[in-house]
């Protein structure tokens, strides 16, 4: 077996105070470096993503004066920005590959964006060998449920780590995990 650890979207942006914050992103964030701090050995790829939006034009309507906040946001995490960055209590030392997605474009799924040398997360996977993945980040409810859903299509065993996520709202966060259960993926 050869494992993954998908850590998605842990922002600025994302956790307290920022553009579209999120309640528990900072102790999804302490709780991710925990986590790499006992068993980062555990994963032989760990991947990072980061939203990296555009911050001159709306990114293909991603962006909106007035959001709906289904398939339009305030601005948020434009790339090269302070709320682009990731949380300052999420320790990316043991990160392997980072991932910038939504550049110009609405997206929610970390297999949407690239690494910096062009390399995709289906990429990366694919050469390593990765057949089991945890999935861990924000939000629960649109990003880290796009992420998962994706990985299990790639033919990759998805385990969502479900102390280590946090979504935007309760309902549609429990919603997502039902669905990525239903998809075949597990969650603990």
């Amino acid at each position: 077996m050869t494992r993954a650890l998908l850590i998605v979207d842990v922002q600025n942006d994302f956790t307290e105070g920022g553009a579209l914050g999120v309640a528990g992103g900072d102790d999804v964030a302490r709780g991710i470096s925990r986590l790499l701090a006992e068993h980062a050995g555990d994963y032989d790829v760990i991947i990072a993503s980061r939203d990296w939006h555009h911050g001159d034009d709306d990114n293909g309507g991603h962006f909106a004066a007035e959001p709906d906040f289904v398939d339009s946001w305030p601005v948020h995490c434009v790339g090269g920005a302070e709320g682009a960055d990731y949380d300052p209590l999420l320790d990316t030392s043991a990160v392997t590959h980072h991932v910038k997605k939504g550049q110009g474009v609405p997206s929610y799924s970390m297999f949407e964006g690239a690494a910096d040398d062009g390399s995709t997360v289906s990429q990366i996977l694919a050469a390593a060998g990765v057949d089991e993945a945890d999935v861990v980040g924000i939000a629960t409810d649109h990003c880290v449920r796009a992420s998962a859903l994706d990985a299990l299509r790639e033919g990759v065993a998805v385990t969502v780590l479900t102390d280590l996520v946090a979504g935007v709202a309760p309902g549609p966060s429990a919603a997502a995990l039902e669905e990525i259960r239903a998809a075949g993926g597990s969650t603990r």
